[in-house]
């Protein structure tokens, strides 16, 4: 796997209407949702673990960055409208417009999100 990575092309997320723009993006290509804290140990080591293994194309996964301290209010959003607990880190999988997986911590890994994109996650 680790012979064809790609360099994650974060999207960056700044407000609701950021947020309401990603579940429209899902009805066409997969989308993640990282919510990292800059000032937060684990929170670096996941995003660094997603950047170092991350294989997806962008016609298979687009992946999108929310700045927690500095985006408090647009993070309340995506948990409310998932319906997801709010945790840091945390990566969600956002799919036809609907939150199919999410992961906290360190289970954020890329084998991972490959699992979640099969139908084993999807209803």
């Amino acid at each position: 796997m680790h012979a064809c990575l790609m360099k994650i092309n974060w999207q960056e997320l700044h407000s609701s209407a950021d947020v309401d723009a990603v579940v429209e993006r899902s009805m066409v290509v997969p989308c993640l949702i990282f919510k990292h804290s800059t000032r937060c140990e684990i929170s670096s080591i996941a995003k660094y673990r997603l950047e170092s293994d991350w294989g997806f194309e962008e016609k298979d996964m687009e992946a999108y960055y929310l700045d927690l301290l500095q985006f408090r209010s647009v993070s309340t959003y995506i948990s409310e409208l998932f319906a997801v607990y709010h945790e840091s880190p945390q990566a969600l999988l956002i799919d036809k417009g609907v939150c199919v997986f999410d992961v906290s911590h360190l289970d954020i890994r890329v084998d991972e999100l490959t699992q979640a994109l099969s139908s084993e996650y999807k209803s």
